[in-house]
């Protein structure tokens, strides 16, 4: 038979493991959805185009990106960096925003923009040239705002050394 001792222990344990593990488990999905923010400009023509963007600059970052979001400021975007220029492929699984994907060359050029991209969609999502920055901003806002490939961008983890 089993004593009280021995359940008060393994209660004791249970709830131990669980007030610790909880902070830890919240924790890393915190890390996940809190990136540095900076400040990117868009320049088409003579206007310039202000966004606060999280900046996704590893691949855990990356592979994270807006998935899960179900809402984002009108000013706001995702950054994403990549070591090097390259063809880039995205898509939409488990991200509930409708997107515009703006593909940005390593000489900080737009290259392609992929507008009002689908919610979930596993469709990949090509860059159709050379990139080595890509741009997420809500649905809508190059059209609206007259974002077209050969405009430039710049923020801070973008400068050229």
């Amino acid at each position: 038979m089993v004593s009280r001792l021995s359940l008060f222990a393994a209660f004791c344990f249970t709830l131990c493991a669980i007030l610790v593990t909880a902070p830890l488990s919240s924790t890393a999905d915190d890390n996940q959805v809190k990136l540095r923010m900076e400040s990117l400009v868009v320049r088409s023509g003579d206007r310039e185009h202000r966004f606060e963007v999280e900046v996704a600059a590893n691949d855990r970052e990356r592979a994270r990106g807006l998935m899960f979001r179900e809402e984002m400021a009108a000013d706001h975007g995702m950054l994403f960096i990549f070591e090097g220029e390259g063809d880039r492929y995205f898509w939409m699984k488990n991200t509930p925003l409708p997107l515009d994907i703006i593909y940005i060359s390593a000489e900080s050029r737009i290259v392609s923009i992929a507008a009002d991209t689908t919610p979930f969609s596993e469709a990949v999502v090509p860059s159709g040239a050379p990139a080595r920055y890509v741009l997420e901003l809500n649905a809508g806002t190059s059209a609206r705002l007259g974002i077209e490939p050969g405009d430039a961008v710049s923020s801070p983890s973008m400068a050229t050394d």
